[in-house]
């Protein structure tokens, strides 16, 4: 019984003892989790998921919904106001690039005026030293002035600002003139937004607003199934309707017919919905996150 009492009394050790005979695994990953060194990795919660019928931008259930043609779903309103700021952004660059492109013209403009004007002025010196040369038989006055013999235009002190060094400016490159989508960051226009019509599921008590029926908000327009993040959908271009991707394979395919309006369809009218995007990460259905910290090595 002895012999058991130590065997169990040795795995006891203080809180914060790294050098005992047992350091548990948790000990070993709080303590790198503390220190900074290593990798860490987590996984997404609940709470870290963007609903499949939120705005991409505000992360908020849409008011009036559009759809890029790449699955990337908008509140109108709100991708308005972005696609506005580009253009007043690209507009702002571009007037930037357009007066330093001005301003270096006018520079390579005085650069070659300059040129002219010293090879002028050495023409002018040559030919004042060969009428010196023939004049030399009159006696020549010396002067003690530092104006003699062009001596004016040095300039004795350093700092003066001509002497100074001069930072050089930010080189500006010619910025993009499209608007990009946030998301896919392909080109995006006004006329590329698909309007989206959500089928609302019928629910007893209609006071409740949109962003409190966390559960289960929209169901598929041909099935009634309830729609979620878990639950992949797509959007009908011809009737701008919310299906289920389980629908679009078992009856949609077979005919290729929209079945809430009767238009035949085609595969680029069938848009899958891009699930998944988290508020602090980029977009898909990538679930981790991991920072890449220092590495000790021996």
């Amino acid at each position: 019984m002895f012999w058991f009492y130590r065997a169990c009394k040795m795995t006891r050790h203080s809180k914060n003892c790294t050098a005992g005979s047992v350091y548990t695994y948790h000990e070993k990953k709080r303590d790198t989790a503390a220190s900074g060194y290593g990798s860490n990795e987590v996984r997404f919660g609940k709470d870290s998921l963007k609903d499949f019928d939120c705005c991409s931008l505000t992360l908020q259930p849409c008011k009036d919904p559009v759809i890029t043609p790449d699955g990337h779903l908008y509140d109108k309103e709100a991708i308005l106001e972005y696609i506005l700021h580009q253009k007043r952004e690209i507009a702002r660059k571009l007037k930037q690039f357009e007066k330093q492109k001005k301003g270096k013209e006018d520079e390579a403009k005085e650069t070659n005026l300059k040129e002219h004007s010293d090879k002028v002025q050495k023409f002018d010196d040559s030919t004042r030293a060969t009428g010196m040369k023939e004049d030399s038989t009159q006696p020549s006055t010396s002067s003690v002035s530092n104006m003699t013999a062009d001596k004016g235009k040095e300039l004795p002190s350093f700092w003066i600002p001509s002497l100074t060094p001069q930072a050089t400016k930010t080189e500006l490159k010619k910025p993009d003139e499209k608007v990009r989508c946030p998301m896919s960051g392909k080109p995006l226009k006004l006329k590329d937004l698909i309007p989206v019509k959500f089928t609302l599921m019928k629910d007893d008590d209609d006071k409740r607003s949109l962003i409190v029926k966390r559960d289960a908000r929209y169901v598929c327009a041909v099935t009634n199934d309830a729609l979620g993040n878990s639950v992949p959908c797509a959007l009908l271009r011809t009737s701008g309707n919310v299906v289920t991707m389980e629908c679009v394979e078992k009856i949609i395919k077979k005919d290729m017919i929209d079945p809430t309006n009767g238009k035949p369809l085609k595969e680029k009218d069938i848009i899958q919905f891009q699930r998944g995007a988290t508020g602090f990460a980029g977009s898909g259905i990538k679930l981790k996150g991991k920072i890449d910290g220092a590495v000790m090595q021996a």
